[in-house]
């Protein structure tokens, strides 16, 4: 490909003015490159281990969640983790907004939540005697929802908004939301008292679904110990002194998005989505009794990115279909809808995915 435009036919070269030479930039990123070099994979590694020998001073165990949040940090996603009252679904979510020098804000989502106490409201200053706009905590790198459908349809709205755009509208005023922006939602499974359940489209939003469950003897153990060790219950909200920076951050998502994806690989997520659907190259017979809405593109979108960005924490420059597999239920758990046979059948989202995984060939 040619570097500069073609001259015009009817002027002289002698008169072209000479292109002025380029100057390096003081920065070396992944963005002046179109592939991953080892450098970056290397510089990759080194980040992705401070993030994770962050959360073993605070967590214990947890491995598939602590894995779960930063390759979706990594993809650039939001993420929705589903436990119990009491597995640390706040603390895993306040460790890896500590892990980064990005701002934080907790909101506790309750049913009398609106929409301005989460995205911000016009009040009339006195003093200029005009209108002045005041942010909401959702404008922060890294947002914690807790117990998320415990909010309002009205609020859950301008979550979606701000999920699905990258911004929020205030008087009429749209203001776009600081980057990164990552937002890790909670939800409790067991409580219906005072609860909504989130929207389709939002849950789409979400790049993964992670659910937590009890710890082991042992893990449970060594929780205890740590807890003594330390000698307060309190996570530390504090900010690490190893914590990377924002544009640690930026460098991860843009060396992410070069990871090379084949036609195969395309094709694999995008036939796994289908098979949900009731399609695919091996359609899963009966499903259409089990599943009443399957995934969305959506779902093959975030199989792809996901798979980038474990394949990038994995030290590879390119995708392989384990990595489209590793986090196959998490992303398509929250998309498929099963039908009331299904349930009452006590069959779940994640047997269905089982099948699916097992029906679609692997390239």
């Amino acid at each position: 490909m040619a570097l500069f435009p073609p001259r015009p036919s009817h002027q002289n070269a002698a008169d072209m003015p000479l292109p002025a030479p380029s100057v390096p930039s003081p920065i070396t990123t992944a963005a002046t490159s179109a592939t991953v070099t080892r450098d970056d994979l290397a510089r990759v590694h080194e980040l992705a281990e401070r993030i994770r020998q962050h959360f073993t001073q605070g967590l214990v165990a947890q491995t598939k969640l602590r894995e779960s949040l930063i390759t979706t940090l990594v993809a650039g996603g939001h993420i929705l983790i589903e436990s119990v009252p009491g597995l640390a679904k706040t603390t895993a979510a306040q460790i890896l907004a500590t892990s980064v020098s990005g701002s934080f804000k907790r909101i506790q989502c309750t049913p009398d939540l609106m929409p301005s106490d989460l995205v911000g409201t016009q009040i009339f200053d006195f003093a200029t005697q005009k209108m002045s706009t005041q942010i909401g905590p959702i404008h922060a790198n890294f947002v914690l929802l807790d117990e998320i459908n415990r909010s309002s349809a009205k609020t859950q709205s301008a979550m979606l908004e701000a999920m699905a755009e990258g911004a929020t509208t205030i008087g009429g005023e749209r203001i776009a939301l600081p980057k990164p922006f990552m937002v890790i939602a909670t939800q409790n499974p067991i409580e219906e008292e005072g609860t909504y359940n989130l929207p389709e489209a939002q849950m789409d939003r979400f790049f993964m679904k992670t659910v937590m469950t009890y710890p082991t003897e042992d893990d449970e153990i060594s929780m205890l110990e740590m807890l003594t060790r330390r000698g307060t219950d309190q996570q530390n909200m504090a900010v690490s002194p190893t914590a990377i920076t924002i544009a640690d951050v930026e460098f991860l998502r843009a060396s992410s998005r070069k990871v090379h994806v084949s036609q195969p690989i395309m094709k694999y997520a995008v036939e796994l989505a289908q098979t949900s659907r009731g399609g695919g190259p091996r359609p899963i017979k009966g499903l259409s009794n089990l599943v009443r809405l399957g995934a969305s593109p959506r779902a093959s979108i975030a199989l792809t990115r996901i798979g980038q960005a474990n394949a990038l924490l994995a030290g590879r420059d390119y995708v392989i279909p384990e990595d489209i597999k590793t986090f196959a239920h998490e992303v398509f758990r929250h998309r498929i809808l099963l039908t009331f046979e299904a349930l009452a059948e006590n069959v779940n989202a994640d047997q269905v995915i089982d099948s699916m995984i097992e029906a679609v060939p692997v390239p």
